[in-house]
């Protein structure tokens, strides 16, 4: 569905006002959400379209996802939750997972950002580089 201009810049203008002191709140997102599907302004259900895709994509840069071969430690957990913070700010929600497959190291993704520092993905470009 093609999503007019007036639509994303009302939705853009409603997904502004889900930000309390630089982060997004729920609460005001269900909210922006109900009023908008109440009143039901011209085009609401493309800006609802497009808020919804803003939410996601902000909830997707506020996730980061660490996969190790192994269970981290909890005193390495937090070393990697305190440099993920300083790289992408506060309020960042980590979720930490074991995938044998890696062999070693670890794979971070934030938003569209990946960081793979595994074994898997060297000998991966090992073979591709023959």
């Amino acid at each position: 569905m093609k999503i007019p201009k007036q639509a994303r810049r009302d939705a853009k203008h409603l997904f502004g006002f889900t930000f309390i002191n630089g982060t997004m709140d729920e609460p005001r997102v269900r909210q922006s959400m109900q009023l908008l599907l109440t009143q039901k302004p011209r085009n609401y259900l493309a800006v609802a379209s497009h808020l919804h895709r803003l939410v996601k994509l902000e909830i997707e840069r506020r996730t980061a996802a660490v996969q190790s071969a192994i269970a981290l430690s909890p005193d390495i957990q937090a070393k990697v939750k305190q440099n993920l913070s300083g790289r992408y700010g506060k309020g960042l929600n980590v979720v930490f997972s074991v995938n044998p497959t890696l062999i070693g190291g670890l794979r971070i993704q934030v938003g569209s950002d990946v960081y793979d520092g595994s074994v898997h993905a060297r000998l991966a470009a090992l073979e591709n580089s023959f």
